[in-house]
């Protein structure tokens, strides 16, 4: 009987990359986890198909139902609609221990829209579904990045820079990481000038400060300048980042570690991680797609499940 965990793996927007990613990276993530792919055999041996190859034959599915024609690089709300069941089931697996963690490969976010699917992404659903504060982080051991706002216009993001709800977030994340000393982001340019380009810094600053009081270590430093935290010199110093919201953490993070980068849900009931990009409608079913967010992600799961 294996002794390695067994991840349940959503197979993310058919019409995308992610089947390929599983398929090239079949033989080696087998080593380290017992994998459990929740798609069925129509949909599995039609992808096959398309990329010129044939299922291993230790390719263990759990059945989710449904079919369509996979149509390579189109945003089609049957692709959408199928990518999110084989999530739901992912997620069951996990809730009912059948699994130790999921990993989700790639959805498209129109696609759930049209769809009919009231979420943005995985971890928006994630919290709805298992009645959590998820935190999303990004990254890889080098460097991570907290995100304290997500998939929200830009000109909202200010209404959460309130000294409370960075507090909340800020504790909540140190339950949920092992990692310090954590730097937190200002939002405006130059964290705001000391007040000449924006006080919201005021906010950022006195819930670093609670959130310090109530851990009683100076876990959290900041605000830190955001076009500069990024750089060799600050990440010498710390390698976990709080950003105010998605680009502000994401962009460079993704500029400078976007192969090897993986997202993971924290505080959440079950484990799970994904992926650290899109569906790369553009190359999909051409053997371009590269493996290693999906290995990195893999590794993260299983280590995250040992607890």
């Amino acid at each position: 009987m294996s002794t390695l965990k067994k991840i349940a793996i959503s197979v993310g927007d058919l019409n995308g990359v992610g089947f390929e990613i599983l398929l090239k990276a079949h033989n080696e993530i087998k080593k380290i986890c017992d994998p459990l792919y929740c798609i069925n055999y129509t949909m599995a041996q039609q992808a096959a198909m398309l990329l010129g190859t044939q299922l291993p034959n230790d390719f263990n599915r759990f059945n989710v139902k449904g079919e369509f024609t996979i149509e390579a690089g189109e945003i089609s709300a049957l692709s959408g609609q199928y990518s999110y069941d084989s999530f739901l089931s992912a997620v069951e697996l996990a809730k009912n221990k059948n699994v130790d963690a999921i990993v989700t490969l790639p959805i498209h976010k129109e696609a759930w829209m049209m769809a009919g699917i009231k979420y943005v992404g995985h971890t928006d659903a994630l919290r709805d579904l298992l009645h959590s504060e998820a935190i999303m982080m990004l990254g890889c051991e080098e460097l991570y990045v907290a995100l304290l706002t997500e998939h929200i216009p830009l000109r909202e993001v200010v209404n959460h820079i309130t000294t409370d709800e960075i507090v909340d977030f800020l504790l909540r994340f140190h339950t949920s990481v092992h990692r310090h000393p954590i730097g937190v982001l200002g939002l405006n340019p130059h964290a705001g000038d000391h007040g000449v380009l924006g006080d919201e810094e005021r906010f950022i600053e006195e819930a670093i400060t609670k959130a310090n009081e109530t851990i009683g270590e100076r876990i959290f430093q900041g605000p830190l300048v955001p076009d500069v935290a990024f750089t060799p010199r600050s990440r010498a110093y710390t390698k976990t980042l709080v950003a105010m919201y998605h680009d502000q953490g994401l962009a460079p993070l993704k500029a400078l570690y976007f192969e090897e980068g993986i997202n993971i849900s924290l505080g959440l009931p079950i484990i799970r991680t994904s992926v650290d990009h899109g569906t790369a409608f553009d190359i999909a079913y051409q053997h371009k797609a590269h493996t290693l967010s999906y290995i990195n992600a893999l590794d993260a799961a299983v280590k995250y499940s040992k607890g």
